[in-house]
């Protein structure tokens, strides 16, 4: 019998059967057993999986199946990340419920994942858009709110007149809505916050304990959470006349450079914009340039090289530093999400405003200059000089470094009362409302003055409605049953709330509750306490900055309000890598996908997982190959035919003094495998380990047991079993069934246990070493491993390869590198 497809599916088959039926993969509770907690990001259920997915999930399966076999209580589930925008799309335009249309996809998926062998703890199973999932999304909150951590403020969102809803920035294309066509409007609207900033010193410092983390993410990490210590600066706004008419804060790092400052803009998003040009020859064209760059993403804005764009707001800052007064404009490279959302301008001394000053023919004023050079000419300069440098036009601070004028000017601001140092981040708090309908119902009512109320604990969860109309504005508010609440106390019916909660509240705890589904309480403390942290997380770098950092926070909120101790919930963080096709990313819209399905069919789980293991590291993207693929299959149909033709049960056991040179070659080599398999798979080097299990596998293959040779045939079937062993948490299904065709005492591989190695074992009686003259190869010669230098040298000389190009008498010098050569030098 040879390992073709149709075996293949059949073994594949008997073996998830087996280990469902005996429930191999539930984790216990068991707190006497070191524990392993390795996760994936759980995924959003788009129908199908693609090879990304088969990637991410395999590497997660060989470590959960590799620690079982090492002895640990591992922790290896799965979910599904089920709320979302898409789902409520579909359910617009296939006139469907999304509950429906998610769990269609979900049980396909579920299906497959089941199809490839992943040993997921099924029991704990989860998925957000579960009553018994959303409810404690609501408890949470809930919690939020008493620890002061929730509140709710106007905030600027993309408004689609046409079908009256908010949009998410992925919606917008072109500044139009995605489905309607309509020109987008922004607007103000009341929108629920979480005070995240609370925590942005914490989430900052304590990046700095997460050893295994790529340092890529946490780069990342850090810049998003914008740590910047500088000086905020109180400016009167005054109009043509100079009469004051308001304030406005800005926030700099450069204080040294005030005396500097030609003007000030706003970001677009600014709502002093329109007010401050109301009425004014200037509303028209400022409200034109607003609508200009809503049109722009972020990142469009942020963009290297981007073109600076303004317009004026026809009133003035007055520069607190020295009385004078300096125009206000808004500006496309302003950004309302950095500092206050207004920014001073010098533009000698910033390239940004540099290029925005020429453009718009506004004023340059030197304050710095370059150390033990000419003056600079700002009529002159062909970009802003942003070296340290000397002071100058800075009154009192004139010939002082500008590196020491930073804090000296802050310091004199504060003194007169315009300025003051502070620290400030660029992570905001995050805006967690969704104007939609599939996602979790904030559970708040408005009482008669429109003031909000909580939901009683005792109520929730609060249900997403069924008698709701998808199409127009937010679906919740076509729902008579929802939007009416009752207070069961009083009687009296108020207005519910109408917002669903940001998907990523979800998935920002997710983690912790794997350890303790119970229907009493949102987890228990010590089984938290056991499990956590995931001791190995694994997802796409896409996720690197919003969601594992809303997850971080949530887990020290949970450690604060006394749910559990610890405060980071992953402690090794892996990004894998994307699969490509011809060098692209496989997508449907390039038409380049490879189906897992029909890889599947044709070579089984087994060697699809082996080619994804074996085709680059785990963090690097790897290149879709078919003829590799095979190569896989022809590997494991090797190992296959091994047991098959040349394993022979022996009672017997191995006695090693009945063992040749040749035996104990194959058990050195038997042994080092072992120990380099188990440290490979120990720091992910799957690629490597597999190599190593096929050079293992080569000489084997020359090993020969004549026909009665019991010591060797006891040998080969050590050996057997060793690569076995090895293998099986890279390919499971085929390893399971040779196990039982070797003499298994379990009916699992698994619960044999991770084969040990023999130290003594590793050591070699006799090593070829390789000799050299002059540093050109002139003979290999076998010498015992202990051999001394002397001995080596004594060796080498007698070897009639070697007399050939040495004479004694010529000797120069003798160079041993113990284990690897010797060289003469004559």
């Amino acid at each position: 019998m040879s390992y073709i497809t149709e075996e293949i599916l059949k073994i594949e088959k008997k073996w998830q059967k087996i280990w469902e039926d005996n429930k191999l993969f539930q984790a216990q509770n068991d707190t006497a057993k070191p524990k392993y907690y390795v996760l994936e990001m759980y995924p959003y259920p788009s129908g199908k999986l693609h090879m990304g997915h088969v990637r991410n999930y395999t590497i997660g399966d060989v470590l959960a199946r590799f620690r079982r076999m090492q002895g640990f209580n591992v922790l290896y589930p799965m979910g599904f990340d089920s709320f979302g925008l898409p789902a409520e799309n579909a359910a617009i335009k296939n006139k469907t419920n999304p509950k429906e249309w998610t769990e269609a996809r979900m049980n396909d998926m579920v299906a497959q994942m089941k199809q490839i062998g992943l040993s997921y703890d099924w029991s704990r199973f989860l998925y957000s858009h579960s009553e018994d999932y959303y409810k404690w999304n609501q408890w949470i909150f809930l919690q939020m709110y008493k620890q002061g951590l929730v509140y709710k403020k106007k905030s600027v969102v993309n408004w689609d007149p046409i079908d009256n809803t908010v949009l998410a920035n992925e919606q917008v294309i072109d500044g139009k809505g995605w489905r309607s066509g309509a020109v987008v409007e922004k607007r103000e609207i009341e929108q629920w916050f979480i005070k995240i900033t609370d925590y942005a010193e914490e989430l900052l410092s304590d990046l700095d304990k997460l050893d295994d983390w790529p340092e890529r993410v946490k780069s990342m990490q850090r810049n998003w959470i914008g740590k910047s210590e500088g000086c905020m600066i109180t400016f009167d706004v005054v109009d043509g006349t100079g009469k004051k008419i308001d304030e406005i804060k800005t926030f700099t790092t450069r204080p040294d450079t005030v005396f500097g400052i030609k003007y000030v803009v706003l970001a677009a998003e600014h709502p002093k914009c329109i007010e401050w040009s109301k009425s004014t020859e200037y509303e028209s064209p400022v409200k034109d340039f607003i609508a200009d760059v809503a049109k722009e993403t972020l990142i469009e804005r942020m963009a290297e090289g981007k073109e600076k764009n303004g317009t004026a707001l026809g009133v003035f800052a007055v520069n607190p530093a020295n009385g004078k007064k300096v125009p206000l404009w808004v500006a496309n490279y302003a950004l309302m999400d950095y500092g206050t959302g207004a920014v001073m301008a010098v533009p000698a001394h910033d390239q940004r405003d540099f290029e925005f000053a020429k453009k718009y023919q506004l004023p340059v004023s030197v304050v710095i200059n370059p150390k033990d050079q000419d003056a600079l000419n700002a009529d002159t300069m062909s970009e802003a000089f942003v070296e340290v440098g000397i002071m100058t036009n800075s009154k009192e601070f004139d010939g002082v470094s500008s590196d020491d004028a930073k804090l000296k000017m802050a310091q004199w601001m504060e003194e007169k009362g315009f300025g003051s140092r502070t620290t400030t981040y660029r992570l905001k708090d995050w805006l967690i409302s969704r104007q939609r309908y599939w996602g979790t119902p904030i559970p708040i009512y408005y009482d008669d003055d429109g003031n909000p109320q909580l939901i009683p604990e005792e109520e929730l969860p609060v249900k997403l409605p069924k008698d709701v109309e998808f199409g127009k504005g937010n679906p919740l508010e076509t729902s008579q049953t929802f939007i009416n609440y009752t207070d069961p106390k009083s009687g009296k019916t108020y207005r519910r709330e109408t917002d669903t909660m940001d998907t990523f509240f979800d998935s920002s705890w997710y983690y912790i509750r794997y350890t303790d589904l119970n229907d009493k309480c949102i987890f228990d403390k010590s089984l938290a306490n056991y499990w956590m942290p995931v001791d190995q997380y694994i997802g796409g770098i896409e996720h690197a900055i919003l969601h594992l950092l809303y997850s971080r926070f949530f887990l020290k909120f949970f450690r604060d309000i006394g749910l559990v101790d610890e405060s980071e919930p992953f402690k090794r963080l892996l990004t894998q890598g994307m699969v490509l096709l011809s060098g692209e990313v496989m997508s449907k819209s390039k038409g380049n996908i490879v189906d897992p399905d029909e890889i599947l069919k044709k070579f089984g789980t087994d060697s699809l997982r082996m080619f994804i293991l074996f085709a680059a590291p785990p963090e690097d993207q790897l290149e879709w190959n078919d003829d590799a693929i095979e190569g896989s299959w022809r590997f494991l149909s090797r190992i296959w035919k091994l047991v098959e033709h040349r394993f022979s049960i022996v009672e017997d056991e191995l006695n090693v003094s009945d063992m040749d040179d040749q035996d104990k070659e194959i058990e050195r080599e038997r042994n080092f495998t072992i120990k380099k398999v188990t440290e490979d798979l120990s720091s992910y080097k799957f690629n490597t380990a597999i190599s190593s299990l096929m050079i293992l596998m080569n000489k084997i293959d020359k090993y020969k047991v004549p026909e009665g040779a019991l010591t060797k045939q006891i040998v080969l079937n050590n050996v057997t079993r060793s690569i076995i062993q090895l293998l099986a948490p890279l390919a499971p299904h085929m390893c399971e069934e040779l196990w039982q065709k070797c003499g298994a005492t379990q009916y699992s591989i698994i619960l044999e246990g991770w084969p040990s190695y023999d130290e003594a074992a590793l050591k070699q009686d006799v090593i070829e070493l390789i000799v050299q003259v002059n540093g050109k190869l002139r003979s290999r010669i076998s010498i015992p491993a202990d051999s001394s230098k002397e001995d080596v040298q004594r060796l080498a000389l007698e070897d009639e390869k070697v007399q050939q190009f040495v004479s004694s008498d010529a000797i120069k010098k003798f160079i041993y590198v113990p284990g690897k050569l010797a060289n003469f030098v004559v």
